[in-house]
């Protein structure tokens, strides 16, 4: 009878599986974790990386960091980049903005807008979302009508996604730090930038396009920056139907509309004297293509 319940008890007893250094689970799984990957943000992955060396190794795998980039920045396709996509990821999405790396001390708040892209080189920039017919019928280059219209063409900007923020800076005509005057800046960026050496190190610097004076009482600080292959898109009809999106004229936050080829922003203006509208863009190298374009305003 003992013996019967000593047999019993080792029966009823629980060991998990010892499970093989290649297990089969590990072998033929592989694609199932890789799409699992796609569905998790960039902190969980780096997370699931650091379980095992198996894990790393999946997950140093292009394709869910090109995935979870694209459908994070909400695009539905990219061309071909320069760095590694897991790169890239961290480049949008640590937190870092322009402003990190050079005037700190002049920086005060941004807000990230989001991402679209160029298919084309030629880029329109405007402070005024109705585009002026001038610009369109002359396609000027680099600044030659901005004084008299608020837009110009930029020729040889680099194709690819690029990032859209919003800064707020202090104004750059004092270095006193009790100045309340501010400036509103759409600053856009290609996504390969912050891994650029020239960027990084302070060689590539940005360049004055040209200034345009409003002077008169202006109801917003406005900007928009667009692909010219889609000025015409339905796509950027969205951008163009201001009453759509800008909010009421009492309503002082900052608005954006975002695209896919097209990014602009608003903020009303309470009663004023004008704005003054700065134009600056930087180029990867001398001779090389327009890789970040900024609209900066600020109140005469």
């Amino acid at each position: 009878m003992a013996k019967s319940m000593k047999r019993d008890a080792l029966k009823s007893s629980c060991r998990s599986p010892q499970c093989p250094s290649q297990s089969r689970f590990i072998c033929f799984e592989e694609d199932i974790w890789t799409e699992i990957a796609k569905f998790m943000d960039g902190k969980c992955l780096v997370k699931m990386g650091l379980a095992n060396r198996w894990f790393q190794r999946l997950l140093a795998e292009e394709s869910v960091w090109r995935f979870a980039c694209l459908r994070d920045l909400s695009l539905p396709s990219s061309p071909h980049v320069s760095f590694c996509w897991r790169h890239l990821y961290k480049a949008a999405f640590d937190g870092s903005h322009s402003y990190n790396f050079r005037q700190t001390e002049k920086h005060i708040d941004w807000m990230r807008i989001g991402a679209f892209s160029f298919e084309s080189t030629v880029a329109l920039v405007t402070e005024n979302l109705c585009v002026p017919e001038i610009i369109l019928k002359k396609k000027s280059i680099a600044g030659n009508l901005v004084q008299e219209t608020g837009a110009c063409i930029l020729d040889n900007v680099k194709p690819g996604i690029w990032i859209a923020d919003l800064q707020l800076v202090r104004c750059p005509v004092c270095n006193l730090n009790s100045c309340e005057g501010t400036m509103q800046i759409l600053d856009v960026r290609h996504l390969e930038l912050f891994l650029c050496e020239g960027f990084k190190n302070g060689e590539w610097e940005y360049q004055e396009l040209g200034s345009h004076r409003i002077e008169k009482n202006c109801n917003g600080a406005t900007g928009g920056i667009f692909d010219m292959k889609r000025i015409k898109s339905p796509s950027t009809s969205e951008i163009t139907d201001m009453k759509a999106w800008m909010g009421q004229a009492n309503d002082w936050q900052p608005k954006a509309r975002i695209t896919h080829h097209a990014v602009a922003v608003n903020t009303n203006l309470q009663q004023n004297e004008g704005l003054h509208v700065r134009y600056h863009m930087m180029k990867g190298g001398t001779n090389g293509p327009i890789v970040s374009i900024r609209i900066s305003q600020q109140l005469i």
